[in-house]
């Protein structure tokens, strides 16, 4: 099978994450040159991106983030000065190929713009590390008024505090967005895509986002729209997400997922950056991966274990989580159960933001439950992370189903996923942070760029305390980890490539 992706940015997790759980299933994913993404702040080509995908018209299914193809990538959309009418005309391009390829499957995912809680501003307008809190709050602000609640005194504070300039043009970008969005619903209501997938990166229960979202969701019903609309947290998991609903969909026979939790009440909480809680905002994974819900696990074919939110909201780019054995135990029983049910068992590492909880994998590693999972995910918010697992865990079900499983890949895949968001964020990464003495910043680990050779000296450590690790998580020694990088120069995360050397074939006794 044949996958064109229009990823949401250039990182790894929305290029090499989709081709890895493409691959689990046998199936290639083609991803535009890399001279048309963007590099960071520069935008993507995204006339060029439109006439790539457009070129792509023969593939099985195409998977589109309207971020890219409008704006030229996720930070282009919040950042580029393009008019509204020049973005909208890009989307157009979705009706040529719709025209050009009648029964390509289509799906679609647009992001509700975020108005992140700090003040880093390299992947804001100029003026967020000046203005950033300030700017989140006024959302939240603005959306309590929108609910009736009196908020004049306090709104009015913040409008002495922000200049009118910049709350006008962060204001004007939110409606061009927004404007976007409206229209990707219509794409969505003319039959040019389905699903459609509308995001929210880096939210809160109150915050400009989500009473986006509550307009949004007044045009879905007044639309009636015949296919699939889901609205949920998430960003840089969907590429992925959609990959394997696309798999799915040409195997044809449902794959039915069960939710359950070591600590069943956990999945009410509501986790950091989210406005949904996990347990809700599991199921949204799973349906957007296009699967069937089910109640009893052993009735499923993956039982997608969550480990539930920390109710201290630990952060691994923050303040270090503390640890929580009982917490810990209770998943590792419920991965047991799930095992037991002989369903394919995925686990969502959500208890901390940025990086897993070592408590769990540690008693995992400990009790010999690496290997018999199918998907492992505990990385950045809890939509990325169970996004990314159900993906990966779908990509197994249809590659057991049609006969094109690569077990080489689907292990690469949970072990890459292994290393970087529980041996590098919440092992390495803070060591080397001490070490070189990057700090805490505003809640969020600093990111700056390294000078000189600093950047080599800090991978070449992290790959030397990696490296124990790796084979802790494989069980053995034959796992090998090289290019080790920093994706957009900064310490928040790594990519890299994980190889296998041959088993020692045996030797033939002689006399």
């Amino acid at each position: 099978m044949n996958i064109a992706l229009l990823p949401l940015d250039e990182r790894p997790v929305n290029t090499r994450l989709p081709v890895d759980v493409g691959a689990v299933a046998g199936a290639r994913v083609h991803l535009p040159g890399r001279d048309l993404l963007p590099d960071m702040r520069v935008p993507g080509r995204a006339d060029l991106l439109g006439e790539w995908l457009l070129g792509h018209a023969d593939a099985d299914a195409a998977v589109v983030s309207v971020d890219m193809l409008a704006h030229g990538g996720l930070i282009a959309a919040r950042t580029t000065e393009d008019a509204t009418a020049a973005v909208l005309r890009r989307l157009d391009v979705l009706r040529r190929l719709r025209e050009a390829a009648p029964a390509l499957p289509i799906s679609a995912v647009s992001l509700v713009t975020r108005a992140s809680d700090g003040y880093s501003g390299d992947e804001e307008p100029s003026y967020w590390p000046s203005y950033g809190r300030e700017l989140h709050a006024y959302g939240g602000l603005l959306h309590r008024a929108h609910q009736g609640e009196p908020v004049t005194e306090r709104l009015a504070a913040l409008d002495a505090k922000i200049p009118a300039s910049v709350r006008s043009d962060f204001q004007r970008r939110r409606l061009r967005n927004h404007v976007v969005n409206l229209e990707s619903l219509r794409l969505l209501a003319e039959g040019v895509v389905d699903p459609l997938l509308i995001t929210a990166d880096d939210t809160a229960v109150h915050s400009a986002g989500s009473v986006e979202q509550h307009w949004l969701r007044h045009w879905a019903r007044a639309l009636d729209a015949p296919g699939t609309l889901l609205m949920y947290p998430g960003a840089d998991e969907v590429g992925a997400l959609l990959v394997a609903r696309a798999l799915a969909a040409a195997q044809g026979e449902p794959v039915r997922v069960a939710v359950v939790a070591g600590d069943p009440a956990g999945l009410d909480l509501v986790a950091p950056f989210e406005n949904l809680p996990a347990g809700l905002g599991a199921r949204r994974q799973a349906q957007a991966a296009g699967t069937t819900l089910v109640e009893d696990p052993e009735a499923a074919d993956i039982v997608l274990v969550v480990h539930t939110p920390d109710p201290g909201r630990g952060d691994w780019c923050g303040a270090p989580p503390q640890p929580d054995p009982a917490a810990a135990e209770a998943t590792v029983q419920a991965v047991r159960g799930a095992l037991d049910t002989g369903a394919a068992v995925a686990l969502a590492d959500v208890r901390h933001t940025n990086g897993s909880d070592p408590a769990l994998v540690e008693a995992l590693i400990e009790q010999g439950l690496i290997e018999p999972l199918a998907a492992y995910g505990g990385w950045n918010t809890a939509g990325n992370t169970m996004g990314s697992v159900v993906a990966a865990a779908v990509a197994t079900i249809v590659g057991r189903r049609s006969g094109a499983l690569d077990a080489h890949a689907a292990t690469r895949l949970k072990l890459h996923r292994l290393v970087e968001d529980y041996a590098y964020q919440a092992v390495v990464r803070p060591r080397l942070a001490r070490e070189h003495g990057l700090g805490y910043t505003a809640g969020q680990f600093r990111e700056g760029a390294f000078g000189g050779g600093r950047a080599q000296d800090y991978l070449d450590q992290a790959e030397a305390l990696l490296r124990p690790l790796l084979r802790a998580l494989a069980g053995d020694d034959r796992w090998t980890l090289r290019d080790l990088t920093l994706p957009w120069t900064r310490t928040f995360e790594i990519d890299f490539t994980l190889t296998r050397r041959p088993a020692n074939p045996p030797t033939s006794a002689t006399t």
